[in-house]
């Protein structure tokens, strides 16, 4: 996946896709439910930020990639990126793609909360209902500076809300700004150089570890 900017490099940029529904709480009984996967990233990603660059990129990539594995329904996000077009490919080209995307998410998260320098988060104690799928809306609060809003929309999966999007400033969407980078790879070089920019960009993220 390009989330706020806690370091040099942002996760999404440009395309801004507004999500148009009524802003219905979440039932009580519900909330806890939706909101606990934002707890359990927020508590990964601090932890991470707190390790530091001290800690080997390896090391927190390690640390960090179960918790995307428990928050993200990634399957659900590459298969909306990539569009129509990935019932159509072959089984060893699927599997090709999510591996160099599970691996391109968790490496812009560790690149991205690289540092702690007493930010905080906040969720908000109260979903939106978008359709099927709840919002949950965080801030990221920096000792000073600007605060960012990141927002997620959850799907149920059956046995537990997992992200399908993030916002950035509560409008950018991290799936339409992938759509679009992803179908211009795919319409150019086909499976083999979508995989090979998600790897090449790890690389970069990463400097080279992973």
């Amino acid at each position: 996946m390009n989330t706020i900017y806690c370091r040099r490099r942002g996760l999404m940029a440009g395309v801004a896709a507004i999500f148009v529904g009524a802003a219905v709480p979440a039932r009580a009984t519900d909330t806890n439910a939706v909101i606990e996967p934002i707890r359990r990233l927020i508590d990964g990603l601090l932890e991470i930020m707190k390790a530091g660059p001290a800690t080997p990129f390896r090391q927190r990539f390690s640390m960090l990639a179960p918790v995307i594995d428990q928050t993200f329904n990634l399957g659900a996000v590459l298969k909306e990126s990539v569009g129509a077009s990935w019932a159509a490919l072959p089984p060893q080209q699927q599997a090709m793609l999510t591996d160099a995307f599970r691996r391109y998410t968790v490496v812009s998260y560790v690149n991205s909360f690289n540092h702690f320098n007493g930010q905080r988060f906040e969720i908000a104690p109260t979903t939106r209902a978008v359709g099927a799928e709840q919002v949950v809306q965080t801030r990221i609060i920096p000792k000073s500076g600007t605060t960012h809003e990141l927002d997620y929309v959850m799907r149920d999966s059956g046995s537990s809300w997992r992200v399908v999007d993030v916002l950035a400033d509560g409008s950018i969407s991290r799936v339409a700004v992938q759509r679009s980078d992803f179908r211009r790879l795919l319409t150019r070089g086909g499976p083999q150089a979508l995989a090979d920019s998600l790897r090449n960009k790890s690389i970069d993220l990463s400097d080279g570890a992973a």
